[in-house]
């Protein structure tokens, strides 16, 4: 990129600017921290001697802000080191350093003549290449650039990230008319690429695009509960996970962001949208407002639309204002709708009911679904940037179009205009022109309706992303099953893709994974990557049909399962081409031993990636025990270090069932290799895996052979591994079932039955494992766990 992003400014160290902080300096970007001095001393400060001069002092409100960034659950940064790049100062001393940054980002609060103040310092000492941008949620950015050199506004514009913007996708561009296109396009890519955002083109309009509809819709859904007399429980079930929305619902996700900061944008929406047909729901409700005036403000306030009171969680009641016990809502819709899988099926049964959730549903999803209709091109040029807005901002399963194709367009308009309402021009236009749907698929390429032009338009490609979907439905398929499919990805390299339940293995995953290892020995493809595009890469091993053939003491079979999984990775470890496994979100239990396997691993940054067994009373089996030994007597080797340290670190990863909770922490787990590579955007992922294997196949790729010489420890390790058992034991911090388990994985890890150190082959660590793993299955204990984590998604310690 042209004037590459490698330095950063962030004006603003509340719990926003110093999340952004942490975030580009999660993407190893040099980061200044800044904000405010302050006018008097603490009480430490006073013991101390310290005046306000001096440095410490003066820095002191930007570097708690930092301190509570790292404190931040979720975390902020990927690790801890990470915020080594991050450095404080303030806005009297800094300024001028700050000004001259590749890039600086305003994030201090939403009062316009404050950010034109600091903005017009930062002019005076602006540097000739610094793009500037405010992260305001609301304000006008235009307004905020008034009175500023042509230079200035020529490099600013808005970037809105969502809270937290380490986890949030969205980030909303806002250029104004005196903006470079140069600079949209830079840092567009900047934050897509180098931040992994999801980016959305927005109009200068009050609260842009996502906060605009959004507010709307949450300001609506209350009213309608006050007015039509349903509970916040009530509401929250039917704006849920039921819904295809997060499991906050409407009034959880109010306490989580602030009633205070709700009524803010709220009330600037009724201000700066004085043309919204809609103005009057603006109007911050009385509840709201006697709320804010009593501090129950949420989560920060821990008190809000919910209170928890001990072990119990109380509900307010919006017409008194008094706590009272939750009341847990049963409506026969939602729990026949909960066995519905697909979305849309299951949003039509819900809003086209005849009872009270219908009702409900129906009135809030029409007046939305027409609001968003009545925005572009106000916020937004098309439907497609307000569904990606809502999507990534609000981690909705579809946006406003999107769910009005899923209730039918057609269908939903008719019954609108029976109960009265003025249905949008744009809307009524696309029906009368032959368009029955926002979104269509032709050719393998998705379409949407372009208000503008009143026509379908193609979605374009984006360089560097490969929609696997579009693949397919292109006629790339080389092989499917119910659990995985082969893919042709073009030039040579095949991807296999999970899509059964939670992405768990099963035997028709097993049968694909060897078809690609196949067609790797058969020369049909020169590389081969491992990936898909679902919620999960793998949550590991369908623990279901291992529980069914245990029960039944189908000992052969479950042996026979484990041997697939083992082989199967092996062969993809020893193919004449390079495996490129792409984990994402979560890559557990068996789904990190695949990982393990691979020649390389390109993996998403949020990547919460480990070997788990030990929670369902099991130890990792297909492989992973093998691989953290080996890569354990490695790090040894390449370092000097001790081999039992080595050892013991890996034994408690696997035995504490630890998560790496980024790509970047999984590297000090051990479950990524110096040569593995990270991709920010998990858009881009199987595209960039795509190029590692092409990489590799250009390099000349060198087939990996079976391992004779993997360094074992022998009885004395085991010794000292089961003593560190035995006192955690004694302890009271595992039971007897974790202190048996915990036996059989010291055991395989310092290599069986040996007398003293020796070395021992990758097949003799795979049979130590299937033995240990056939053994536990047969307990009860065993069984008990995995029935309780089927059942309630937890694991159990018995």
């Amino acid at each position: 990129m042209k004037h590459a992003i490698r330095t950063a400014a962030v004006l603003g160290a509340g719990t926003m600017g110093a999340q952004i902080a942490a975030h580009l300096a999660n993407a190893g970007i040099q980061t200044l921290l800044l904000d405010i001095v302050p006018r008097e001393l603490t009480a430490d400060e006073e013991r101390a001697g310290r005046t306000l001069s001096d440095r410490a002092v003066r820095d002191r409100i930007a570097q708690t802000g930092l301190d509570l960034a790292l404190k931040a659950k979720p975390a902020a940064f990927f690790t801890a080191k990470a915020a080594a790049l991050v450095s404080v100062g303030n806005l009297e001393d800094d300024l001028e350093r700050a000004a001259t940054a590749d890039l600086v980002i305003e994030a201090i609060v939403e009062n316009l003549d404050v950010k034109r103040d600091l903005f017009e310092r930062i002019d005076a000492v602006l540097g000739p290449a610094t793009v500037v941008s405010t992260n305001t949620s609301g304000i006008p950015v235009g307004k905020i650039a008034e009175g500023r050199s042509d230079g200035f506004r020529s490099r600013f514009l808005g970037i809105h990230f969502f809270n937290p913007p380490r986890y949030m996708k969205l980030v909303e561009v806002i250029a104004t008319p005196d903006t470079d296109p140069d600079i949209v396009a830079r840092m567009s890519e900047f934050l897509d690429e180098r931040l992994g955002k999801g980016v959305v083109s927005a109009k200068d309009a009050p609260n842009f695009i996502a906060n605009r509809v959004g507010t709307f819709s949450a300001l609506h859904t209350m009213n309608v509960m006050i007015e039509d007399g349903y509970t916040p429980e009530e509401v929250d079930l039917l704006t849920g996970p039921v819904m295809g929305r997060p499991k906050v619902g409407t009034f959880r996700l109010m306490d989580l962001v602030g009633v205070d900061v709700f009524a803010h944008v709220a009330g600037n929406l009724y201000v700066n949208a004085p043309q919204d047909e809609r103005r009057e729901a603006f109007t911050v409700p009385a509840t709201i407002a006697a709320m804010v005036e009593r501090k129950l403000l949420g989560n920060k306030t821990r008190k809000g639309f919910y209170q928890k009171q001990g072990d119990e969680i109380l509900t307010l009641d919006p017409a008194t204002l008094e706590y009272r016990r939750k009341i847990r809502p049963r409506f026969p819709s939602v729990d026949a709708a909960k066995t519905i899988e697909d979305l849309a099926e299951r949003v039509r049964a819900l809003v086209f009911g005849k009872d009270r959730v219908a009702a409900f549903l129906w009135r809030v999803t029409r007046d939305t679904l027409v609001y968003a209709a009545n925005r572009i091109p106000e916020i937004a040029d098309d439907v497609l940037q307000v569904d990606r807005a809502i999507r990534w901002g609000f981690n909705w399963e579809m946006g406003p179009f999107e769910l009005w194709d899923a209730l039918g367009v057609r269908k939903s308009v008719e019954r609108m205009r029976a109960e009265g309402l003025d249905i949008p021009v744009s809307v009524t236009k696309m029906l009368e022109n032959g368009g029955e749907t926002f979104y269509r698929r032709d050719e393998g390429r998705t379409q949407y309706w372009d208000f503008a032009t009143e026509s379908y338009v193609v979605v374009d490609d984006t360089p560097g992303v490969t929609i696997l979907r579009d693949v397919k439905d292109r006629g790339r398929v080389v092989r499917k099953s119910a659990g995985a499919t082969m893919i042709d990805l073009g030039d040579g390299v095949a991807c296999i893709e999970f899509h059964s339940k939670m992405n768990a293995i099963g035997g028709d995953t097993i049968a694909t994974l060897n078809a690609g290892a196949k067609a790797l020995e058969d020369g049909e493809f020169a590389g081969l990557v491992i990936g898909n595009q679902g919620e999960n890469f793998c949550v590991g091993a369908n623990l279901m049909l291992l529980l069914l053939e245990a029960q039944e003491g189908n000992w052969d079979d479950v042996n026979l399962m484990i041997r697939a999984f083992q082989n199967v990775n092996m062969r993809l470890k020893t193919a004449p081409g390079p495996v490129v496994v792409a984990p994402f979100g979560m890559a557990l239990g068996g789904g990190c031993e695949i990982t393990l396997h691979a020649a390389r691993v390109r993996a998403a940054a949020e990547t919460y990636i480990g070997l788990v067994e030990f929670g369902v009373g099991l130890i990792p089996a297909g492989g992973g025990t093998k691989e953290v030994v080996i890569r354990a007597g490695d790090a040894t080797a390449a370092t000097g270090g001790d081999m039992f340290d080595a050892i013991r670190k890996a034994f408690e990863i696997v035995a504490m069932a630890k998560v790496a909770m980024s790509a970047e922490e999984a590297r000090s787990f051990g479950f990524l290799r110096p040569a593995d590579s990270i991709t920010m955007n998990r858009d881009r992922l199987i595209a960039d895996a795509k190029q590692v294997a092409l990489g590799l196949v250009a390099e000349g790729y060198r087939p990996y052979r079976p391992r004779t010489d993997i360094p074992a420890l022998g009885e004395g390790a085991l010794a000292a591994l089961k003593l560190g058992v035995y006192q955690m034991q004694q302890g009271g911090y595992i039971s007897e079932h974790d202190a048996k388990i915990a036996g059989k994985l010291a055991r395989i890890m310092t290599g069986g039955d040996l007398s003293h150190r020796s070395v021992v082959t990758e097949q003799y660590l795979l049979d130590l494992e299937r033995e240990a793993f056939l053994s536990l299955c047969g307990e009860r204990k065993t069984l008990e766990r995995i029935q309780h984590t089927l059942k309630t998604g937890k694991p159990l310690r018995n």
